[in-house]
């Protein structure tokens, strides 16, 4: 068996990998282009050239209000862009407002309303790349331009992005602050509307990566909301124009993501801004950006805001939307919360004198590091019993093996550096999920392939609902899977084969308990 050194990865080197499989097997459904649909025509021009407009300074979702001020200050060096400081966030950092276009139609846009939702920054840097530039598309950027005029707020709560965290400084969700304007993020972009009176808003969010569209196990990676306006959810003008463009931009969509786009709940809540933003009278179209397996980072779904943001200016500058039906709108399924991280299933599974046949769900969560920049994974048990109702972003089946929980290795280490002659498969393959120190290093996570655990301390056992996902399953009387808070090892022979360093590709971080 090889010897490991230096064994495991750490998440931010995971986030930084190139697309998994089953994103470039979608990249591959996107090659069959419909070049019957003139909309799909321009997009696919977009979604080819990206790279020339793409902003290269932002390949991450964790950029603080520091990395975007240079950019929206060289943005306003443009004769094309006008820049203006629209006031302070709590904390004082400014935020700003970017204008392009000469048109009556008055178009708002405003990110980040969620310091931790940052996606439709990064595009709308990217967008406005695409405006000022100057070549073989100035057509297309004339008509837009000259049709509607473009209010950009990115980064409207640097303060929740710099903790990256939903809420203000304060604690306020703006999101749930219309009414009362408590935030002075929030009194701006009150301001700003009413100053504007747009005609249109995109109100643009990031959501879980755990929504599914509809009943099927595809994950949601653009939900769309044209929002209600009352509790009956009526339909007005305003609101009408929303569902039209959405639908547009829905048929757009599905040539690069098909099947991966839904709407999000209409369930009126009369402290949101898009509800109320769309009673005021601006036909307001909500963007969710959610997940993609092999997307970590948010840029595949970051090329779909370019996308379908350019796709609506067109459309209003035209009034395509018009030629769309509240009733094609109505045919997108819906949001369903229904995807883990992974689901094993028909496990075998002891219980005292009782042997349970059920499935089993584990969910890995981002906790924060130095500062919000980076982050680290910390997976637990999510759902045990029938889970036929749910998807996974891996499966597996699990028939025939047992579950138990992992153990610790009892032999204690003086050093990190005795860890670098382990075999690590071997240990994992004698169900040890964990090796003890003497003193771990610092930290709540290791660059290791196993847990850590001190001298004394015990790694959390058991597969009850929220304990740390460090388990065992048992194909007779040799380990199948070990399960490292919450990654999955493969140990089958074919796994193997491919060379230990592959196997443990999976094992994002493990974990240091004291």
């Amino acid at each position: 068996m090889k010897t490991l050194k230096s064994i495991g990865y750490t998440l931010i080197a995971l986030t930084l990998s190139t697309l998994s499989l089953s994103t470039l097997s979608l990249l591959t459904m996107i090659s069959e282009s419909r070049a019957d649909d003139p909309a799909a025509s321009f997009a696919r021009q977009l979604y080819e050239s990206y790279d020339d407009y793409r902003e290269p300074a932002l390949n991450g979702r964790r950029f603080k209000h520091h990395d975007v001020v240079p950019l929206i200050e060289k943005l306003g060096e443009n004769p094309k862009v006008q820049l203006i400081r629209e006031g302070e966030s709590t904390e004082g950092r400014d935020i700003f407002r970017l204008m392009m276009g000469t048109g009556d139609t008055q178009v708002l846009l405003w990110s980040q309303m969620h310091g931790n939702e940052p996606t439709a920054t990064m595009a709308l840097f990217d967008v406005f790349h695409f405006l000022t530039a100057d070549d073989r598309f100035n057509d297309i950027r004339n008509e837009i331009l000259s049709s509607i005029t473009i209010h950009a707020v990115p980064m409207l709560n640097p303060d929740g992005a710099e903790r990256y965290q939903r809420r203000t400084a304060f604690g306020i969700d703006m999101n749930r602050d219309a009414l009362q304007l408590q935030a002075p993020e929030s009194r701006l972009l009150k301001r700003l509307r009413d100053e504007t009176d747009a005609d249109f808003g995109f109100n643009l969010h990031d959501q879980s990566i755990r929504y599914s569209v509809g009943e099927t196990p595809k994950s949601t990676i653009i939900a769309f909301l044209a929002p209600t306006y009352d509790e009956e959810r009526s339909i007005n003008p305003v609101r009408e124009r929303s569902m039209q463009l959405i639908a547009q931009l829905d048929l757009m969509l599905q040539e690069f993501i098909p099947g991966h786009v839904a709407t999000y709940s209409d369930e009126f809540e009369p402290r949101a801004f898009g509800d109320n933003i769309q009673k005021w009278g601006t036909s307001t179209i909500l963007i969710e950006s959610g997940g993609l397996r092999g997307d970590p980072e948010k840029q595949y779904i970051r090329k779909m805001n370019y996308l379908l943001l350019l796709e609506s200016f067109r459309s209003i500058a035209r009034q395509e939307y018009t030629g769309y039906t509240v009733e094609q709108y109505e045919t997108i399924p819906p949001n369903r919360f229904r995807l883990h991280s992974t689901i094993f299933r028909n496990l075998t599974v002891p219980f005292k004198e009782h042997e349970f046949r059920l499935d089993l769900g584990i969910n890995r969560m981002e906790i924060n590091t130095n500062g919000a920049t980076g982050f680290f994974k910390r997976g637990t048990v999510s759902e045990i019993g029938d889970m036929s109702t749910f998807n996974g972003f891996e499966e597996f089946d699990a028939t025939g093996l047992r579950l138990d929980s992992g153990s610790v290795y009892p032999n204690v280490f003086a050093t990190e550096k005795e860890l670098d002659g382990l075999d690590v498969i071997d240990l994992m393959r004698s169900g040890y999920t964990a090796v003890r120190l003497e003193e771990p290093p610092e930290g709540q996570y290791t660059n290791f392939a196993l847990n850590i655990v001190n001298s004394t301390a015990c790694q959390p056992a058991g597969f009850k609902i929220g304990r740390s996902a460090n388990l065992v399953l048992w194909r007779g009387d040799e380990v199948a899977y070990v399960v490292i808070n919450g990654f999955v090892v493969d140990l089958s022979t074919d796994a193997i084969a491919a060379g230990a360093d592959d196997v443990l590709v999976s094992v994002g971080n493990a974990l240091i308990y004291r």
